[in-house]
């Protein structure tokens, strides 16, 4: 006796339906396997947001495939991507901790180091302005006063004695540290927040402030240097210079990021390329905030206790160290297995 066509199960051609639905499917299997390697942190935001949608959809793939009897493998195929999909779309959240540990340990350092160019052009500005800036005061005492502004001086002018510069260098008092290193946190938290957020502007006002901190620097050793207090200012400045500079120009090299992204944005849309530009920029930022709490800490209360030249230098070289170790030796490796 002869079926009725209406109690058979449409058969559907298996080859057209894996090519009709086969690119949503090869591309969650890519996005699960790049999660199941790495972390959420190795997708893009756009990726993140398709990821449920795909494992829908695929998830409705397999519904069809088994209630019109396709082959096998296929099904099979399906059932095991969807059960992978499903412990990235619906597992269990990761917590606070995990991520802060991921961001010291992957998302900071290698946001820094991708960031290499822009950090070695911010490096640059800030040396060349500080080597002007130190020609200019020594050939004419007048230019100190047009980079450095009076209050900021605090007495370290060229008119001021070597006893007086000395004073500075090794304080006797230690009353009210905490709130002088609060101050200076804000202060230079403020320059580095105004480089990345100036950034916008095809980055010339980054570059601007940039060259302008190099210059206060330079004209500051202008002074001392006279004096035969170079070295001794130089170690005064290292036990926190060297963290807090390399935090600010970070924080340039993170504006430059997202000016030149607007300015040059290739092939890519301008907006698109500003905002992963951006996400980069942005994580680099909230480290080198993270760098000036460090910093204010060393300048507040470490310069001033730790008296010796020799033992500030130490500390101050003993950051840079660590600092470039951190971000271009676990940084780049990172980096390099984002993109791989």
């Amino acid at each position: 006796m002869t079926a009725r066509v209406e109690d058979q199960p449409i058969l559907l051609n298996a080859s057209r339906f894996r090519a009709a639905h086969a690119a949503d499917w090869e591309r969650l299997e890519a996005l699960v396997s790049r999660i199941e390697k790495r972390s959420l942190r190795a997708i893009s935001d756009d990726d993140l947001l398709a990821l449920p949608l795909l494992y829908r959809t695929t998830l409705s793939s397999l519904s069809v495939a088994r209630e019109t009897s396709l082959d096998r493998a296929l099904i099979t195929y399906l059932e095991q991507l969807c059960a992978r999909a499903y412990f990235q779309v619906y597992g269990v959240p990761t917590s606070a901790a995990r991520e802060l540990g991921g961001f010291f340990a992957r998302g900071w350092p290698g946001a820094v180091a991708s960031l290499w160019r822009e950090t070695l052009a911010m490096a640059l500005i800030t040396v060349a302005g500080a080597i002007a800036a130190y020609i200019l005061v020594r050939s004419d005492p007048g230019w100190f006063y047009g980079i450095i502004p009076k209050g900021l001086a605090g007495g370290r002018d060229p008119s001021a004695s070597v006893a007086a510069l000395r004073a500075t260098l090794y304080p006797h008092a230690s009353d009210g540290l905490a709130t002088f290193a609060a101050f200076l946190f804000g202060h230079n938290a403020q320059i580095a927040i105004f480089s990345f957020a100036l950034g916008f502007a095809l980055a010339v006002p980054t570059i601007l402030l940039i060259l302008y901190n190099g210059l206060m620097l330079g004209a500051m050793f202008a002074v001392f240097t006279p004096k035969g207090l170079g070295l001794s200012f130089a170690a005064w400045l290292s036990i926190h210079g060297t963290t807090e500079l390399f935090a600010i120009i970070i924080s340039g090299a993170a504006g430059m990021r997202i000016g030149t992204a607007i300015a040059f944005p290739g092939r890519a849309d301008r907006m698109d390329a500003a905002i992963a530009a951006g996400r980069t920029a942005a994580t680099a930022m909230i480290g080198a905030v993270v760098m000036l709490a460090v910093a204010g800490v060393l300048e507040g209360i470490g310069r001033q206790v730790v008296r010796a030249d020799g033992t500030r230098a130490a500390i101050g070289a003993a950051m840079l160290v660590g600092w470039l170790v951190y971000f271009y030796g676990l940084g780049r490796r990172r980096a390099l297995a984002v993109r791989t």
